[in-house]
């Protein structure tokens, strides 16, 4: 699948300027056909996982289902969870060839999926600081299906917020310091009934 069949002009990075950090987001990554197309593959050949986290010695399961794939050897780990890789699909692969494409330099072993249900499926605030990410990581974040809001948040400065509607096809860059300075979360929004995949490429260093 050619994911470079549109108008090159669109496909441009908005980089927003954040405090000990560095955000680009560019709306059009991908056209809302294709978006639709890679939405439902991934819906239907993901292992998707219901997994449950541990806080204060009660059990929860997560708001949300969740996949993890990559290279060989690329386990990663969070909230008491861990996650060993499933191999690569071509779909995931193609996605990521047109990232490290756009950003030039950059490239990425693994890629860990969220499927959020309905409005009701959330993640909270947190950061991708985990040690097998290294120090700042760049983590590449890609939208498929319904719209829905991410929010960031300095974690000393309070006037430092952000706000954004990320729409089918959309892309965000997360770079430089951003995540051991600030937090991201996707709350719920309960009005919202269909399905979102958010896929974030990341370089796992073992």
């Amino acid at each position: 699948m050619n994911l470079f069949n549109q108008d090159t002009q669109e496909r441009k990075f908005i980089k927003t300027s954040v405090k000990d950090g560095e955000l680009w987001y560019m709306e059009h990554f991908m056209p809302l056909n294709i978006a639709q197309t890679y939405y439902n593959t991934l819906c239907n050949t993901i292992t998707w996982k219901q997994e449950t986290i541990t806080l204060y010695g009660k059990t929860h399961t997560v708001p949300r289902k969740t996949a993890w794939y990559g290279n060989k050897g690329t386990t990663y780990r969070y909230s008491g969870i861990t996650h060993d890789p499933e191999p690569w699909t071509k779909a995931l692969l193609d996605i990521k060839k047109v990232i490290e494409h756009v950003l030039n330099k950059e490239t990425f072993n693994s890629v860990l999926l969220n499927l959020y249900r309905n409005g009701n499926d959330k993640m909270g605030w947190h950061a991708d600081n985990e040690k097998e990410l290294g120090t700042h990581p760049t983590i590449a974040s890609v939208s498929l299906g319904a719209t829905r809001r991410f929010d960031l948040k300095h974690k000393t400065d309070t006037k430092q917020k952000i706000q954004l509607q990320l729409s089918p096809g959309s892309l965000i860059i997360m770079r430089g310091a951003l995540q051991h300075h600030w937090l991201h979360q996707i709350p719920a929004q309960k009005k919202i009934t269909d399905s979102r995949i958010n896929l974030t490429y990341r370089n796992i260093i073992k």
